[in-house]
């Protein structure tokens, strides 16, 4: 019986540096997709981080929105505040200026001295965003026109009774047009408050419906922030 042989050695030699080699090629590729995959993260992750002037522009918008979101605040206590002082003005100029009378000169200054004192919060206002400006200025024009009711109201005591009706017919629509520029005014305030997070605040006079004015929203004070 002819006796087994195995390969030659040189073929086991062959064999086996064959897979020696095909193991440290695995052993390279995992390797390089290791640091492959390392160098991808670095680069992404300093791809995707912001530089310094990303960061401080963030920075300055967070503060800045944390700042208006405060005068929001500020802002729509002193326009219930005001809101409470010129709103009886305006009624009562409604009431009086139609029944012709000449207007009595102690009431008429008493209601100037009023509009002066709703007119100094809005002297020296602070700057915020461009919303929040546009509600604060809003305030005091419809402030600034209250009081220009009121000096027409003063004005018809000193004209001829043939003349009277006109100058108060005057006053009567600058009153009116005051409370259709605080309705505008109460309208962009509200807005702010909601995009603030402080949800709605309605701070509108007590106008005529079909004067012109814009009315609250109906939706509930605070919701919606």
């Amino acid at each position: 019986m002819a006796r087994r042989t195995g390969r030659p050695s040189y073929q086991l030699d062959t064999a086996a540096v064959g897979r020696r080699r095909t193991a440290r090629y695995a052993a390279v590729a995992g390797v390089i997709a290791l640091v492959t995959a390392l160098l991808g993260g670095l680069v992404g992750y300093q791809v995707g981080r912001p530089d310094a002037t990303e960061a401080t522009i963030a920075s300055i918008k967070q503060a800045e929105a944390k700042r208006d979101a405060q005068q929001i605040v500020e802002l729509t206590e002193t326009a219930r505040r005001v809101r409470d002082q010129v709103a009886p003005v305006l009624a009562a100029i409604k009431t009086e200026t139609t029944g012709g009378r000449a207007p009595d000169a102690a009431q008429t200054r008493q209601w100037q001295e009023v509009m002066r004192r709703a007119a100094e919060p809005f002297a020296d206002p602070p700057s915020g965003t461009t919303a929040t400006n546009v509600a604060r200025g809003g305030l005091r024009a419809a402030v600034q026109q209250a009081s220009l009711a009121v000096d027409a109201y003063a004005l018809a005591a000193g004209v001829p009774a043939a003349q009277r009706a006109a100058v108060l017919d005057v006053a009567a629509r600058q009153a009116a047009e005051a409370a259709t520029i605080w309705s505008v005014a109460a309208t962009q305030l509200d807005q702010v408050s909601v995009d603030a997070g402080h949800g709605h605040q309605h701070v509108f006079l007590d106008t005529d419906p079909h004067g012109g004015a814009l009315t609250p929203d109906g939706a509930a004070e605070g919701t919606g922030g």
